[in-house]
């Protein structure tokens, strides 16, 4: 059975940068939207961005405009969510999921990757 899986996450600076990937094992993400979302201790969880499959539509989440960039790399089979300017309150794990517009799918998250944005 096929699963996404997330990496790329860090520790980082306010104001730094990270690129987070998600890999497909066992089928093409060509086919499906696929999108970020993330959970803090404590918070719900929140989708951050997603990307059609057909036209490439993208969405994101209003803190997440302008900062962050959702793309896939079909030769790679991933997603990547591009993040700049990070900021503490961006601290969560997050998580690569099925999803469609600003519906996303929580229980389609693989393990997730842990991003800790601190001085």
């Amino acid at each position: 059975q096929g699963q996404l899986v997330e990496s790329g996450g860090g520790l980082v600076q306010p104001g730094g940068s990270l690129r987070l990937s998600c890999a497909a094992s066992g089928f093409s993400l060509d086919y499906y939207d696929i999108g970020w979302f993330r959970q803090a201790p404590g918070k719900e969880r929140e989708g951050v961005s997603c990307i059609g499959k057909y036209d490439g539509h993208t969405y994101y989440e209003d803190s997440a405009k302008g900062r962050f960039t959702i793309a896939r790399d079909k030769a790679k089979n991933t997603v990547a969510l591009q993040m700049n300017s990070l900021k503490p309150e961006d601290t969560a794990r997050y998580y690569c999921a099925f999803c469609t517009g600003s519906h996303f799918d929580f229980n389609s998250g693989g393990q997730g990757t842990q991003v800790t944005v601190s001085s």
